[in-house]
């Protein structure tokens, strides 16, 4: 638990460093030109899958512990893999790049409204009386707002440089992601198959349920397949870097972070099975 703790705060601070370095005020205000397509993913993405994720809680009778690091992934905005993907996939870039950013930038009050308001559904108590919604969203801002801030300056006075070295920032971030995982797998080695067993169904079935959601809508009401594909990925695939990060500022146990943990390893394997498909052209 102290790697993990000492690690995410400076993983999760460089990774949304680099997405700022990707981002441009043309971002933003693309946004405003297409908002239809913007909409449809924000409302999948920070109100359909919160909602998913607690009924499914009740539908599996999942434990306590288990079931609010459940929320915590379900809360977390998308990351920049789902960015990767996207474009791996041939979907929508631009819109995941747009989804990322806002919803990672609203996620400061987000977040902890989600996470609280579940755990005080659930009955669960926090690990100590100095935590607050309001002291989480602080800590999210230096660690979530102000790096991609400053990650968007030094884009406008370096963009030359930046631009060159995108896919370095890229691959920089999953590995930083790939870290914090393999730093919970490397604590808790002798717990994995516990973990897996406990928290993977759930997990499991949280991610291709959200991801053929998203995909449903985007279909009904969005632009076309680009969207589709982009929307469903920004579905499946969560920060978990910052879900981690905030089970370890609100919990003291390991035991919050295996969702996290089952879910940061099955959304790989099944985005990659989507792009397959879609590539494949099952539409």
């Amino acid at each position: 638990m102290e790697i993990v703790t000492k690690i995410a705060p400076i993983a999760l601070a460089l990774i949304m460093l680099g997405l700022g370095m990707g981002l441009t005020l043309q971002d933003f205000i693309r946004v405003l030109q297409r908002p239809r397509d913007f909409v449809i993913g924000l409302i999948c993405q920070m109100f359909l899958l919160p909602v998913i994720a607690f009924i499914l809680i009740k539908i599996f009778n999942t434990p306590l512990e288990l079931a609010l690091g459940v929320m915590i992934i379900a809360a977390a905005p998308g990351g920049v893999t789902s960015n990767v993907l996207t474009k791996f996939g041939g979907g929508d870039v631009a819109l995941s790049i747009s989804l990322t950013a806002i919803i990672s930038l609203i996620s400061i009050i987000s977040v902890p409204i989600i996470v609280f308001t579940s755990a005080d559904l659930l009955g669960i108590s926090y690990a100590t009386g100095e935590i607050s919604m309001l002291g989480i969203s602080l800590k999210m801002f230096f660690v979530v707002t102000l790096p991609v801030i400053i990650g968007m300056l030094v884009r406008k006075f370096a963009k030359n440089f930046i631009i060159s070295k995108t896919l370095l920032i890229q691959r920089i971030s999953i590995f930083l992601f790939i870290i914090v995982f393999g730093a919970i797998w490397i604590e808790e080695w002798d717990k994995i198959y516990s973990f897996i067993a406990r928290a993977g169904l759930i997990a499991l079935t949280l991610n291709i349920t959200m991801m053929f959601i998203g995909y449903y809508i985007a279909k009904a009401f969005a632009s076309g397949v680009e969207q589709r594909i982009c929307i469903s990925l920004e579905c499946g695939l969560q920060n978990g870097t910052l879900a981690v990060f905030v089970s370890t500022q609100i919990f003291s146990e390991m035991i919050y972070m295996v969702p996290t943990a089952a879910y940061a390893l099955i959304m790989f394997i099944t985005s990659l099975i989507f792009i397959f498909l879609i590539k494949k052209n099952i539409q």
